[in-house]
């Protein structure tokens, strides 16, 4: 049996992935906070993009791929206030998404972790 096709395996490795690429996209937007005119992004919420993954395609079979989702940057229609030269990004809005990020992988990290051992100890071969 191949655990990572579990659900529970499943869902922590889409949440890290999602998380992965969101830490990404806020990177970007920090990295251009001197930037004239530039709006920051985020990513859709995970939940949206389950719904939207599961509403879309369905696995009929092993052999093929599981639904992505859409993962793709928009525009962070939060970002309401702009500087001088029309740049939207607020560094402290930006730092507390980072820290939620950071947060959440590690409880998705934990929980992929934790399902990995007792995988093997059901197995017998130890944690």
């Amino acid at each position: 049996m191949d655990m990572t096709r579990t659900g529970v395996m499943a869902l922590a490795e889409r949440r890290l992935a999602w998380l992965e690429q969101r830490q990404q996209v806020l990177a970007q937007n920090i990295a251009n906070a001197d930037t004239p005119g530039y709006q920051p992004n985020d990513l859709a919420p995970f939940a949206r993009t389950l719904e939207s993954a599961a509403a879309s395609l369905t696995q009929t079979s092993p052999l093929h791929l599981a639904a992505a989702g859409n993962n793709r940057a928009q525009r962070d229609r939060a970002a309401v206030e702009s500087s001088p030269s029309g740049n939207g990004v607020s560094l402290d809005r930006e730092a507390l998404k980072i820290a939620d990020t950071d947060q959440a992988h590690a409880l998705a990290l934990a929980l992929h972790r934790r399902w990995a051992a007792m995988y093997k100890t059901a197995l017998g071969r130890g944690t």
